[in-house]
């Protein structure tokens, strides 16, 4: 899926994107100087669409752009990493599970 708007609501701490009036989103919380992330949920509407890790791209690119470690607590974005081990760099090395 193309042209996703996905936004940063930082009042409740997601990247969220809309799409025929569902929502999906990755969520995330700080810790000690790092980010991270906790949760995504896709509606199943939207399922198989790219949406998810299309939401772990961004923030991926949310946590370089502002320099902050990642820890992953979220099976998707666990998963996600294990095809995109190009963003494992940006893991906090204390949280690496070993």
């Amino acid at each position: 899926m193309t042209d996703l708007n996905i936004t940063h609501n930082q009042e409740n701490k997601q990247f969220e994107v809309w799409v025929d009036d569902e929502k999906a989103f990755l969520e995330y919380r700080m810790k000690e100087g790092d980010i991270a992330f906790m949760h995504t949920e896709v509606p199943q509407a939207l399922a198989g669409k790219g949406i998810a890790s299309a939401l772990a791209t961004y923030a991926f690119k949310y946590a370089k752009d502002n320099n902050l470690p990642v820890i992953v607590y979220c099976p998707f974005v666990a998963a996600f990493l294990k095809r995109h081990p190009e963003y494992n760099a940006q893991l906090d090395p204390k949280f690496i599970k070993r």
